[in-house]
């Protein structure tokens, strides 16, 4: 008799381990059950691999979509944005400049969520060359601080020596700034974001580090999905991006949280020879 079921239980480490279990009856000479056999199966890591690979299938196809109709859409946003500056240039409607500019800022927003998408549409890194992540990380810095500044909250580094890894530059640097950004917003002022990098065993590892409040459990499964969002705002594609970067590069993010805060992991593998260009 297979039972078939999945149980989830919690290992010595606090770690979650998924078993699948099943059972057969044990016969006599006779024919007569007299027992029965029970079979368990650690399954925890076939389990994360079908969620992942149904969250890769989910984004990729709002990245098909998007790739889609985006040039659709941007050609006469494209018109709209010209005839607006132009218009607005002129010195009969001076009085109604302020208005033509809210009109441009509203498409230039509209533009840089179509930007969002499209990055969801490619599944390649193209551009990858030997980079380092401190580097693209010591770059940022100054954006990354302004915006913790101008909310009375403090950065922190910890950068140890890396070595070179195959990267895409604008990708990664999109990826640290979504992160950073959602870590910034997730504390109250007076909180510490710390970012890190290292090695472990045969890869690179990238760590940012927040004081919030951490991620309800009912949340976990949704934070790549797209358009998921707790927030009053945004587009819930930023977690989702992060994701698809990430696999773009043979990356891989885990996360730990908890009420005192979130540690997004990026583990970056350095035993890689070639990217999938």
């Amino acid at each position: 008799i297979g039972l078939a079921n999945h149980t989830a239980l919690i290992a010595r480490d606090g770690t979650e381990r998924v078993l699948a279990d099943s059972a057969a009856p044990i016969y006599d000479s006779e024919g007569n059950i007299y027992g029965s056999i029970l079979v368990f199966q650690d399954i925890t890591k076939r389990v994360k691999m079908e969620k992942e690979m149904a969250r890769l299938d989910r984004i990729d196809l709002i990245g098909q979509m998007a790739g889609g109709i985006a040039h659709e859409i941007r050609n006469p946003m494209t018109s709209v944005r010209g005839y607006l500056q132009y218009l607005g240039g002129k010195r009969e409607f001076k009085e109604y400049f302020d208005r033509f500019e809210l009109m441009i800022g509203e498409l230039d927003r509209a533009n840089s969520i179509i930007t969002e998408y499209l990055t969801l549409a490619r599944s390649k890194a193209y551009d990858a060359k030997p980079g380092n992540l401190n580097e693209i990380i010591k770059s940022l810095i100054p954006l990354i601080e302004i915006e913790a500044i101008k909310d009375d909250k403090n950065v922190n580094l910890e950068l140890k020596e890396v070595p070179e890894l195959l990267l895409e530059e604008n990708d990664i640097k999109q990826l640290i700034l979504n992160l950073t950004h959602n870590g910034l917003e997730a504390m109250d002022q007076g909180g510490y974001l710390t970012i890190k990098t290292f090695t472990d065993g045969e890869g690179v590892v990238l760590a940012v580090k927040d004081q919030g409040k951490g991620i309800p459990p009912e949340h976990m499964d949704k934070l790549y999905v797209p358009f998921f969002t707790t927030k009053d705002y945004g587009t819930g594609l930023g977690l989702s991006i992060c994701y698809k970067i990430a696999t773009r590069h043979n990356a891989a993010i885990d996360i730990e949280t908890s009420p005192a805060g979130t540690t997004f992991f990026v583990n970056f593998r350095i035993t890689e020879t070639k990217f999938d260009l």
